[in-house]
C-alpha cells in the first residue's frame, strides 16, 4: 500500500464517520440513529485496517475486531433500549425520551 492509497482510505474513513455522525444528529428515530452509529463506527475501523496495512502491522486488524465487538454490543444494548422505550412511550422518536425525564 502506497502513501496515496493510505490518504485515500483515510479520506474515505473520515467521510464514513462524518456521514454516520450526521445521521445520528439528523434522524429522530432511534433505529435509524443506531444504523447511522454503525456507519460512523465503520469509519475508524477502516482507518485502523488501512493504517495497519500501510505499516505492515497486524494490530490494525486486531483493532478492527475490537471495534466490531463493541459495535455488536452497542447494537444489542441499543435494540433492548429501543424495545423498552417503545413499550413505555409508544414511539421510537428520540424526542419522546427527553419528555420522559422525572
Amino acid at each position: 500500500m502506497t502513501g496515496s492509497d493510505l490518504i485515500g482510505m483515510m479520506i474515505l474513513a473520515a467521510g464514513l464517520f462524518a456521514i454516520g455522525l450526521f445521521g445520528v444528529l439528523a434522524r429522530r428515530g432511534i433505529l435509524f440513529q443506531l444504523v447511522a452509529l454503525e456507519v460512523a463506527l465503520s469509519g475508524p475501523a477502516l482507518a485502523f485496517v488501512a493504517a495497519g496495512a500501510y505499516h505492515a502491522d497486524p494490530q490494525g486488524q486486531g483493532m478492527l475486531i475490537l471495534v466490531l465487538t463493541l459495535a455488536a454490543a452497542e447494537v444489542a444494548v441499543g435494540l433492548a433500549l429501543l424495545l423498552r422505550i417503545r413499550r413505555t412511550a409508544g414511539s421510537d422518536d428520540s424526542d419522546v425520551i427527553s419528555g420522559m425525564k422525572g
